[in-house]
């Protein structure tokens, strides 16, 4: 069989992919869900931060009446673990069309206490519904073809367990925001990339809360290296994407007191903006 149409036959449709049933919860009582939080989506030992918005995004879209998320505003507090977790939602109003949430994610101390892990403030409601008018100047951005891209399989081996995250991810890095991997930062502050899931998964609303979350941090054009934990996180959902990858465009504009801001836009292979997040995290400058 061709490789194309090997690569075909073993892609998977949306609700059967590996991310649905690691994202997938069990109700316990209304509003409370349990979930055992995968080791697959981690970064070194912490849970990818894009992941858990995910899981709270499907917790919210059970609790609300409306499905999609349009904007979803989350505070980390700890750092998560693989292993289980409880998710607890509040319906804090409903409308025709849009309804607004919030949810915690907690986990267990030596002790059995809980901690609370993220906390999240959301509106929901239906990307379908919305009209067909877009009046942009945003242009989506210009880097090569897929094919001319490089991802964590084209540079060395990493460390058994440190990037778990990669190996269900289809990335590929723009060559122009690699000069980290070469020790070469450019001090830029971009990274941009093709994404996708690494089992053809097409995307679609919660996958695109994972996507702004995804990439190499832009500290790393800037000449940082090691973790950049997530302190806030805000995405915006603007529009359901059609099949096909994704090109996600992050910018650092300002690194001060050890803070930065990374602005990512998520576009669709139609060329349509469907996704934009901000988010506030915590540099390591030693």
């Amino acid at each position: 069989m061709p490789e194309a149409a090997t690569a075909a036959a073993e892609r998977v449709t949306i609700g059967d992919s590996e991310f649905d049933r690691d994202t997938a919860l069990t109700r316990r009582a209304p509003g409370v869900y349990d979930i055992d939080l995968s080791a697959g989506w981690t970064i070194i030992s912490a849970v990818n931060g894009g992941y858990l918005l995910a899981v709270l995004g499907r917790a919210l879209a059970d609790a609300l009446p409306h499905r999609d998320p349009f904007t979803i505003s989350a505070h980390y507090l700890t750092a998560s673990q693989p292993g289980p977790a409880v998710v607890r939602t509040e319906v804090v109003r409903t409308g025709r069309t849009l309804s607004t949430g919030q949810a915690s994610l907690l986990q267990y101390d030596e002790n059995g206490a809980e901690v609370e892990r993220i906390r999240v403030l959301a509106s929901y409601g239906d990307l379908d519904s919305l009209p067909d008018d877009v009046r942009t100047t945003a242009k989506p951005p210009v880097f090569p073809p897929l094919d001319q891209c490089f991802g964590p399989e084209d540079g060395p081996a990493p460390v058994d367990g440190s990037s778990a995250i990669t190996e269900r991810l289809m990335l590929k890095l723009d060559p122009s925001t690699l000069g980290w991997a070469l020790g070469a930062p450019s001090g830029k502050g971009e990274m941009r990339a093709w994404f996708g899931l690494k089992d053809g998964r097409d995307p679609d609303p919660l996958s695109l809360l994972l996507a702004v979350d995804a990439l190499p941090p832009t500290a790393f054009e800037i000449g940082l290296s090691g973790w950049v934990p997530t302190v806030e996180l805000t995405v915006h959902v603007r529009s359901r994407p059609a099949p096909g990858p994704l090109r996600v465009s992050i910018t650092t504009r300002n690194l001060a007191g050890g803070f930065l801001e990374e602005d990512a836009e998520v576009w669709d292979s139609t060329d349509r903006l469907v996704a934009q997040s901000r988010q506030l995290a915590r540099a390591r400058l030693a």
